[in-house]
């Protein structure tokens, strides 16, 4: 076999094994971007809502690389007052003006549906590399290598 093919298929056999051992976080990183895209994870001020704990420690995770999610100190209501105007034009971009608010749902509607676009993309794929894989049982270890390298890197 000449020596392009065997890089060929050194190059498609990488491939496929980092992709199996990336997919469990890939899934991860998909899922909990896009219930945090709707603000899911954190409590608003002002409201009733508590998040779940378990829904607060994944985005944790996904944000800061650790399931300790600190307690926020309420701040004064001055400080708050004072704060919301600088926020708002810093975020926007744009000297705030009073009462004017941007509509942010078709924007976060986009990051969901791409959220769920690369769950559905992962999921396809790791189907067909297990479908078409000539060695399932390194698949499966090079996929249960990828759930557990990063369980065992939050216990170290």
């Amino acid at each position: 076999m000449p020596s392009s093919h065997r890089l060929i298929r050194f190059v498609r056999s990488c491939h496929l094994y980092l992709g199996v051992f990336t997919a469990p976080m890939l899934l991860f990183l998909a899922v909990s971007g896009g219930l945090q895209t709707f603000g899911l994870h954190e409590a608003s001020r002002g409201s009733s809502y508590a998040p779940p704990a378990w829904l607060a420690s994944m985005a944790q995770l996904h944000k800061k690389q650790t399931l300790e999610v600190p307690v926020r100190r309420p701040r004064p209501a001055a400080a708050v007052a004072e704060a919301a105007p600088v926020a708002r034009a810093a975020v926007q971009g744009a000297p705030a003006a009073p009462g004017a608010r941007r509509n942010l749902l078709p924007m976060k509607i986009f990051f969901a549906a791409i959220a769920l676009g690369l769950f559905m993309s992962v999921c396809s794929g790791l189907y067909m590399a297990w479908r078409f894989t000539r060695r399932p049982r390194l698949f499966g270890a090079v996929l249960l290598g990828g759930i557990a390298a990063p369980l065992l890197l939050l216990l170290a």
